[in-house]
């Protein structure tokens, strides 16, 4: 991962109008956003597996999931901060559907993190933030995807800015597409890492032996 990062910032990259040096923050902004949706997804088929089996193991493992997928949209939203900065010349602009309604998308997810914070009991707990997460995903497709594609856009494929194809050129694809795999690889691990926290807690509290996580 180091030496993709390292090859994004010293490949020469293509000079494209309005973006020119700034198409360098593919290699991380694109990334982020596909590494946020993967780990929904993951979180999603966590919450359903826990619907399904009442395992506290699916629900450790939908928070985890949950929390690195929010961690991950943030990144993408700052990032995308920074690259409106330099191509837009502002920081943040409501005329921009997409940035609102990712925005919005994290908010609906972080309320998940504050229904979790608002219930004692464990099974209540997992039960209902499963359903809400449910909920959650589905607004997803929806909010990034489907409505911003209906509206007036300033990101890249919209007047007045160069095709997303633009910014797939040969040279570009080198670090582009490792550098999904490889932010991909690293939310896997923290998220593995999260979960194991989760799970030695909830073994505390509860006295139970310790097992193999």
């Amino acid at each position: 991962m180091t030496a993709v990062l390292a090859a994004g910032f010293l490949i020469r990259v293509p000079e494209i109008p309005i973006l020119y040096e700034t198409s360098r923050n593919l290699f991380f902004h694109v990334p982020m956003w596909f590494t946020m949706t993967v780990v929904f997804a993951a979180g999603l088929i966590f919450s359903i597996r826990y619907l399904i089996s009442s395992s506290m193991r699916m629900d450790a493992l939908a928070e985890s999931a949950t929390m690195i997928g929010i961690l991950f949209g943030f990144c993408g939203l700052l990032t995308g901060s920074l690259w409106a900065r330099f191509t837009w010349g502002t920081w943040w602009t409501f005329a921009e559907p997409k940035m609102n309604l990712s925005a919005m998308a994290l908010m609906i997810y972080v309320a998940y993190f504050i229904l979790r914070s608002a219930f004692d009991d464990p099974e209540k707990r997992a039960k209902i933030a499963a359903v809400y997460n449910v909920f959650a995903a589905t607004t997803v497709p929806f909010l990034l995807y489907v409505v911003p594609r209906q509206l007036p856009s300033l990101h890249p494929g919209a007047d007045g800015n160069p095709a997303f194809s633009d910014l797939t050129a040969p040279e570009l694809r080198l670090v582009f597409y490792p550098a999904i795999i490889g932010f991909i690889g690293i939310a896997v691990w923290i998220t593995q890492l999260r979960y194991r926290y989760i799970m030695i807690k909830l073994r505390a509290e509860r006295g139970s032996a310790p097992t193999q996580l």
